[in-house]
């Protein structure tokens, strides 16, 4: 198994590190492909790259968005990128999109970034064991970056 991971030099924070000390623990015998872009706009065709180029079986992709609108609008296209190579290479592509304006305490975005990837990780190990790996999980409320919400009962 080959997992990817395409990050930027733009994020503030090492968010692969996050991936790799995961996939260490996890599945030590992973086989992983790095592939880091200036930004999160580049990010799809690292993907595409990793995946038609490398045989990755799965791609995390990394970014951290600024505050700035127009940084919204630049990962909402990024995001968009990503989907359309999900559909074009039928791969999963996970977006771990971590937003400065999230938290303003910079130790808590550290925090906060670090959960999201890590569950992002363990989610993409889960994917890459059969399609009802997460199933048992479904309408529960997880969250990657925060507590879970929870389940809405009747």
């Amino acid at each position: 198994m080959k997992i990817g991971i395409a990050d930027t030099t733009f994020a503030r924070i090492d968010l692969a590190s996050f991936v790799l000390s995961t996939l260490k623990k996890e599945v030590p015998s992973a086989k992983i492909e790095r592939y880091t872009v200036p930004g999160f706009k580049d990010l799809p065709v690292a993907c595409k790259k990793l995946i038609e180029e490398e045989h990755c079986a799965i791609v995390l992709a990394l970014s951290m968005a600024g505050s700035a609108k127009i940084d919204e609008q630049c990962a909402a296209e990024a995001s968009n990128g990503l989907q359309q190579v999900q559909l074009m290479t039928n791969t999963h592509i996970l977006n771990v999109m971590v937003y400065t304006n999230e938290e303003k305490d910079e130790k808590k975005l550290y925090a906060l970034a670090k959960d999201r990837v890590i569950k992002h990780t363990l989610n993409a190990l889960a994917l890459l064991q059969g399609k009802t790996t997460l199933t048992p999980f479904a309408g529960t409320g997880k969250r990657q970056g925060s507590n879970d919400a929870g389940t809405i009962r009747k």
